[in-house]
């Protein structure tokens, strides 16, 4: 029996897929999840922190922990100032990405909601000092 390109690549991909800690070529070298989130959670901003995000994703849920690491850092920038209100309409804000994108099918999903959340607080972050923000 002879196997063609096809089943090579197959086995490719099932080789890669296999094992606990997916690597991401991100910043020229071969990364794991847990150091990708190291290296935003070393950013020294929102901005920086996000761009680092969007280089490094995986497009899968993967991106769930990234996203959250980029969302913290930015938070930084302001949530301990926010006032109540202010603080309900950012949760809502984060909410309504998981009502836009929780509900679709695969994985892929779960990373276009991290992204969302993501890009909310990065807002959120711009408004609260659009001075750093440039």
């Amino acid at each position: 029996m002879r196997f063609g390109p096809s089943a090579a690549v197959l086995a490719v991909l099932i080789s890669l897929s296999a094992g606990p800690a997916r690597a991401a070529v991100c910043l020229d070298k071969s990364m794991t999840r847990d150091e990708i989130v190291d290296a935003i959670n070393a950013t020294p901003g929102c901005e920086q922190a996000m761009k680092l995000f969007e280089a490094c994703e995986f497009g899968t849920s993967g991106d769930i922990q990234l996203g959250a690491a980029a969302e913290k850092k930015c938070e930084g920038d302001f949530l301990a100032r926010l006032k109540a209100p202010q603080k309900k309409a950012y949760q809502r804000e984060k909410a309504a990405c998981e009502r836009q994108f929780g509900h679709g099918e695969g994985t892929m999903y779960m990373s276009f909601a991290a992204f969302c959340r993501a890009r909310v607080a990065q807002r959120y972050s711009k408004a609260a000092s659009p001075a750093r923000a440039r």
